[in-house]
């Protein structure tokens, strides 16, 4: 049986798009267009996934999360909204949204959004330490489908950054939120990554702890950054060899893609730095 989504969207030709691109995707869809309707169908319907804008006619994204969730505990929800500031992302975070799109968005980039929102694993919810847009501090299932949803959170809380410094700070942190899941905490679920993000006034840092027992820097044979000259891509066939996912290239990335990248001494902790300028 194909799992149930349910959309609240006051816009009509969005509503009437959404639900086209998800019901051809291969879900069963209910499209309602305010908050009243959207809590009468989860009353009626066992629903796995909420899609709700942030600003509905008589009732705002996060209320109708909370009473979402008092019907059904385990409903996944992913918030839409106009608004790309800072409140509205942190908001969407502490009402335990999966994922948060950006209007406008491609249709592309909600299916990939639903498809990783619905690929999560029940091994627990992100849990807020501190949701400030320049200190957020948050605990991580180690579920590699987290990764792209949590980095979707932290580029919108810094939107007036310049877009070189923001890809750049993408790029890293994707990948080392990735090792942490897949390497320390060997995927998981039940385990969390710590992950702090402290915006400064000439700095962006970002911390994150696994999990893990750590590593030693010079045994890496499945990391880019322990390829000989001769071999620029050995650690490939590493990877093949041991089952892992492609990649590894993280290391070598972040040192070329921030301006500090430091270990702590178990090499289960990682600090990373980019500078601003000071327009940023």
């Amino acid at each position: 049986m194909s799992k149930t989504l349910l959309i609240a969207e006051d816009d009509e030709p969005n509503r009437v798009a959404f639900r086209d691109a998800l019901t051809a995707d291969g879900y069963h869809v209910i499209a309602v267009r305010d908050g009243a309707a959207a809590l009468d169908a989860i009353k009626h319907e066992e629903v796995s996934l909420l899609l709700t804008e942030y600003k509905l006619p008589d009732i705002t994204g996060a209320q109708l999360l909370e009473q979402a969730k008092e019907l059904q505990p385990d409903l996944l929800t992913i918030v839409m909204t106009g608004e790309s500031k800072p409140d509205a992302v942190l908001n969407a975070l502490r009402s335990k949204a999966v994922d948060f799109l950006s209007k406008p968005f491609m249709i592309e980039e909600l299916l990939e959004a639903v498809g990783d929102a619905m690929g999560r694993t029940n091994g627990g919810e992100i849990e807020i330490i501190s949701a400030k847009p320049d200190w957020l501090e948050i605990h991580v299932p180690c579920d590699l489908s987290a990764v792209e949803p949590i980095n979707r959170f932290i580029c919108k809380l810094q939107p007036n950054l310049p877009q070189q410094t923001r890809e750049a700070i993408s790029q890293v942190f994707r990948e080392m939120l990735n090792n942490a899941i897949e390497h320390g905490g060997k995927c998981d679920p039940s385990k969390k990554v710590e992950v702090k993000c402290v915006h400064l006034k000439r700095m962006i840092l970002c911390s994150i702890k696994d999990p893990g027992e750590g590593f030693d820097l010079n045994e890496l044979e499945h990391a880019a950054v322990s390829n000989p000259d001769e071999e620029p891509f050995r650690h490939l066939h590493v990877r093949q060899e041991k089952g892992i996912r492609p990649g590894g290239f993280g290391i070598l990335f972040a040192l070329q893609l921030v301006d500090e990248l430091i270990y702590n001494e178990k090499h289960n902790e990682l600090i990373f730095v980019k500078y601003l300028n000071e327009e940023s």
